[in-house]
């Protein structure tokens, strides 16, 4: 039996695909039972105390809450254009059959027109995937803005805390898509490239996701304010006795 080179297609793909898998659902569950060991929980547990500081904070400070969430918002819109902008080159790609640039004897794999379109499609569905991410991200965000700039509301800091995180892990999700949007863009330059890009990947978002630093605990902004009233009551005090020596 002749071994070919399109028999690399099936086995290198199905191995690099559920290696990604593997690792996400790995994450998911480090997420949602040990969420101190993962980056995205260290970053929420930041974003709580942040939401907390902003809802019981002053005009100014809430303004400049606004300015951080716009800013997100920004980045959100941005990636989102940018994933529907290939989406819509990568349609117009696969509408023109006269395009053979990936069939070429270079590429060491299957390069027949059925295995190409197959690639278009997962390519595509990538990106139509962040842009929807993308997206929701956004619209948490903006309820966000809309929550924070509500004068004189009485708005569960909880209402705020969801909406802030929700748009985080959109924009999670949205990354995570062009992530395996690169794994699958090297597929075209054949399955060997893209077995070795699954696992270099995996390797270098496990180091990037795990958290060693230990969650900060925030004081709420109740007990600091009694904190600062009892030091200057203490300062006080000592003030009173050296006038007192004197």
């Amino acid at each position: 039996m002749v071994f070919k080179k399109n028999y690399l297609d099936l086995i290198l793909v199905p191995s690099g695909l559920p290696i990604m898998f593997a690792y996400h659902l790995f994450l998911l569950y480090r997420y949602l039972n040990l969420p101190h060991t993962t980056v995205m929980g260290f970053e929420n547990n930041d974003k709580r105390a942040w939401v907390e500081r902003i809802m019981q904070a002053d005009k100014r400070d809430v303004s400049i809450a606004l300015t951080v969430i716009a800013s997100n918002t920004t980045a959100a819109t941005f990636l989102a254009t940018i994933s529907l902008t290939l989406s819509s080159l990568i349609g117009a790609w696969l509408g023109n059959p006269s395009n053979n640039i990936f069939q070429s004897e270079l590429v060491y794999g299957d390069t027949r027109p059925s295995t190409i379109s197959i690639k278009y499609l997962c390519l595509l569905t990538c990106f139509l995937l962040a842009f929807s991410c993308f997206v929701q991200s956004a619209r948490h965000f903006v309820h966000a803005n809309y929550l924070i700039s509500t004068p004189d509301s009485d708005i569960p800091v909880k209402n705020v805390e969801v909406a802030i995180i929700r748009g985080g892990d959109f924009w999670s999700l949205g990354l995570r898509a062009l992530y395996f949007a690169l794994d699958l863009l090297l597929w075209f330059f054949g399955p060997i490239p893209m077995f070795v890009s699954s696992v270099i990947m995996v390797i270098v978002l496990r180091y990037l996701d795990t958290n060693s630093t230990p969650l900060h605990r925030y004081r709420p902004p109740e007990s600091q304010m009694v904190k600062r009233v009892g030091d200057r009551l203490s300062e006080a005090a000592v003030d009173i006795e050296e006038l007192l020596v004197r």
